[in-house]
């Protein structure tokens, strides 16, 4: 076999103009279905990470479901659905047995100021102390809330690092007191940096957290009218879809909200994975639509090469011929054959993996793309399996020559 090996390598250097052009086609094929693949994979993982700040395993507590209402309930029943309120967030926090932590979250925009300087349209959350186990809570300076700051609804507050920034340019925010809606709120720690995301989803960085029970103090909470806080629930990873965080939800939330057995639900249970599977669907589309393009040109390339290895046995039968009364073997005419084709089409994917590879460096605004290791042995193996599907007539015809006739041959 090594033998075998050795004479397709030197035949491939020989012949370098042909064996140039006989694998473009694999590698316009290869590099059209790595970039495809690459481009999707790294668009999926933008766009995940931008959901991150959703979380994974979480059930909230709405009005409306995601993805928009049913077509068969009465729009008008949804704007009818009272507001979640802090009983509810308490009694699903005491009795849930599947839950692993419960939050619920106010969300406003206000103004901000420090001395002479305000900012304006700023997201302020209030939450209670279990946020922190319901979302990745990323600290880059000071410390998160205590209990006892939360309960008690203590004027402190946790700021994002574009905030700390813009307000104090030069000095550190922690310690310092801010101004919200008429309260001053001592600055006790700062988010850390989480940039621009690619879709433009909601960023801590321009965020301000408060004790809910500060929040409430700020902003109307009714039961029909004012600010809708989120209910969030923490499910168990061993809980898969969160079926029966969501059953036990479902049954709480009717007994607290004293709905009868046939009275329509009035809350919506959404989970962010669902946003998640909608846009997987989408990147299977186009994982598709990649093999399907760079298919036609692997096919191409594929014909090119079978076509160039008929020539090869067709110029080296003489030789063939030689080998066999020398005592070559069926496998050794084979294998020769057969690893040049392979060797061709494995060269012409490594060169269209290494133009993807290259392409990965271009930026590409917040879309951060990156080749990985997947793609790189997809690329691989389906350069190997092209060469062994266009090579093994070819070979095959060579390795059944008969010596007389092939050393006959002009």
């Amino acid at each position: 076999m090594g033998e075998s090996i050795r004479f397709a390598v030197q035949v491939l250097t020989t012949n370098l103009l042909r064996t140039t052009l006989s694998l473009l086609g694999v590698t316009i094929g290869i590099m059209l279905i790595i970039a495809v693949f690459t481009m999707v994979d790294s668009l999926e993982k933008n766009i995940k990470d931008s959901l991150d700040f959703l979380g994974s395993n979480v059930v909230t507590v709405e009005k409306f479901p995601f993805g928009g209402p049913d077509p068969n309930y009465p729009w008008w029943k949804y704007f009818r659905r009272p507001n979640n309120n802090y009983a509810e967030y308490e009694f699903l926090s005491a009795n849930l047995r599947n839950a692993a932590a419960v939050t619920i979250v106010g969300r406003a925009s206000t103004t901000v100021k420090y001395a002479s300087s305000s900012l304006n349209s700023v997201d302020l959350w209030g939450m209670t102390y279990q946020y922190k186990d319901v979302y990745e809570v990323a600290l880059g300076a000071g410390r998160y809330f205590t209990q006892q700051e939360i309960e008690g609804g203590r004027p402190v507050a946790i700021i994002g690092d574009e905030i700390a920034q813009t307000l104090f340019p030069n000095e550190s925010a922690v310690g310092k007191d801010i101004k919200i809606r008429g309260y001053k709120l001592r600055v006790i720690g700062v988010m850390e940096r989480e940039g621009e995301s690619f879709i433009g989803t909601p960023s801590s960085d321009d965020r301000v957290y408060i004790p809910y029970k500060m929040f409430t103090k700020t902003y109307y909470i009714g039961r029909m009218w004012g600010i809708n806080p989120q209910i969030a629930v923490k499910g168990y990873a061993d809980d898969i879809g969160m079926v029966e965080l969501q059953n036990e939800m479902e049954g709480m939330l009717r007994k607290v909200r004293g709905l009868r057995p046939k009275e329509d639900t009035n809350f919506a249970l959404n989970r962010p994975e669902a946003i998640a599977d909608a846009l997987g669907g989408i990147f299977d589309i186009l994982g598709t639509a990649g093999w399907i393009i760079g298919g036609f040109a692997i096919l191409v390339g594929g014909f090119g090469i079978m076509n160039i290895m008929f020539v090869s046995v067709q110029e080296r039968t003489k030789i063939i011929g030689i080998q066999k009364s020398l005592g070559a073997k069926n496998y050794f005419i084979l294998f020769q054959f057969l690893f040049e084709s392979i060797f061709l089409c494995l060269f012409g994917g490594l060169i269209g993996v290494f133009i993807v590879y290259l392409l990965t460096f271009i930026p590409f605004g917040t879309l951060e793309v990156t080749l990985s290791m997947k793609n790189i042995l997809l690329g691989v193996v389906v350069s190997s399996v092209i060469g062994v599907v266009s090579g093994i007539i070819p070979s095959a015809k060579a390795a059944r020559l008969d010596p007389v006739d092939a050393m006959r041959s002009a």
